[in-house]
């Protein structure tokens, strides 16, 4: 390996300032003592392709992707992981002999937090998943494949909602609904935010009843304070209430393993993003 040219890799999304994944891959690197850089690249939708082309034209060995991309990535991408293919969404994208692969980590990520870092079971539990674009693409196979007793999928508009069911009905049953047709559902025991809901500043817009005190409900995103999601499931009365650091983690490490053959311990990592933000899950 010649040290003065490291590999290069990076996250693609918009916005992307926010993301902890250069910290991330840059801890995973020193621990696995890998050669690279990882940086931020900045790309509205218009502009993803030419970004995506360009980081590969340039030398880049591998992308993950984050929002709004996913889906563009699995369109962008000539050869697919089973997940992607399944989830119709991607967020790894690798360079390799001129071609771009696909791959998505985040039901892999997503299942090894719930179940093995918080010792979540889903099996017989009645969940709930908010918002229907490729974040909740990315968990309904491993939540399905769970066996969850039932599985709701709820979206501001309907439509959305019944492409994702018919997308994935040869793998199991999905309810689907309205946000505001969730009222007077009983509390759900796991309830999983997959929406940008109050990032903007408004609030989440979810009936307050969805959740209980025997409710889990965990967000994809993940902020330095509480997310509105959190904030909001909280004031609600829900059990528990946690952001999706360790999904973070644990998809980020599955995408330094297909990139770079390694897979680094991921329990110091998540250690070292919740203590940095000052606060707990």
């Amino acid at each position: 390996m010649n040290e003065s040219t490291p590999d290069r890799y990076g996250v693609v999304g918009f916005p992307v300032h926010h993301s902890r994944s250069p910290l991330i891959h840059r801890l995973f690197a020193q621990q696995t003592a890998q050669h690279l850089t990882y940086e931020l690249i900045e790309a509205e939708p218009g502009e993803f392709e030419v970004a995506v082309r360009g980081f590969g034209a340039a030398g880049g060995r591998g992308l993950n992707v984050t929002v709004p991309h996913k889906e563009a990535a699995f369109e962008l991408a000539k050869d697919l992981g089973s997940e992607a293919r399944e989830a119709g969404a991607v967020n790894t994208l690798t360079f390799k002999a001129g071609r771009l692969r696909g791959d998505n980590t985040d039901g892999i990520g997503f299942l090894r937090d719930l179940t093995q870092n918080l010792g979540r079971a889903v099996e017989g539990r009645r969940v709930l998943i908010l918002g229907a674009g490729g974040a909740a693409r990315g968990i309904i196979p491993p939540l399905l494949g769970g066996g969850v007793g039932r599985l709701v999928l709820a979206n501001r508009t309907i439509e959305r909602a019944e492409q994702v069911r018919e997308q994935f009905r040869s793998l199991g049953a999905i309810d689907i609904a309205r946000f505001d047709e969730l009222a007077g559902e009983p509390a759900f025991d796991v309830v999983i935010n997959a929406t940008s809901a109050g990032l903007r500043g408004e609030r989440p817009p979810f009936p307050g009843d969805i959740v209980g005190p025997d409710s889990f409900c965990y967000d994809l995103a993940y902020s330095r304070g509480d997310t509105p999601f959190v904030a909001w499931a909280s004031e609600h009365g829900a059990g528990e209430a946690v952001q999706g650091w360790g999904m973070l983690v644990e998809q980020a490490a599955e995408s330094f393993y297909i990139w770079r053959g390694v897979r680094p311990d991921t329990a110091p990592v998540i250690r070292e993003l919740i203590d940095g933000r000052g606060g707990a899950r």
